[in-house]
């Protein structure tokens, strides 16, 4: 269960970083030119946008790499990776991968107390 964790975490965390250079980019598009914003809509919080869109593929990627040492950590890291999406961008097509690789790898390495190595994480 630690493997398949760490490897949703990490695809999660690769798949949002497209997400999160859109979401940035489009956080600063609107900001510096608000014709922009006026024809495609403005951002309600692109602070919020911009700080989502660095911390939540870093949280998943870090709790992939951390699920096969310490699975708790990893999974609670996974599982905030998969909060900031959904509070920063919804789910939608673009983020419901990131979201769901990112909240099962959290389950899974939450889940795996003893049975992938003899020591468990409590």
């Amino acid at each position: 269960m630690r493997n398949a964790a760490a490897t949703l975490g990490l695809i999660a965390g690769l798949i949002g970083i497209i997400v999160g250079l859109f979401g940035y980019g489009y956080a600063e598009l609107t900001e510096r030119h608000a014709e922009v914003g006026e024809v495609f809509g403005f951002l309600e919080n692109p602070g919020f946008i911009r700080f989502a869109s660095f911390i939540a593929p870093l949280l998943a990627i870090a709790g992939g790499a951390m699920a096969r040492s310490r699975a708790l950590w990893g999974g609670l890291l996974m599982l905030a990776g998969a909060a900031f999406f959904y509070a920063g961008f919804g789910f939608n097509v673009g983020t419901m991968f990131p979201i769901g690789f990112a909240a099962l790898g959290g389950l899974l390495a939450i889940a795996a107390g003893k049975p992938d190595e003899p020591k468990a994480h409590f």
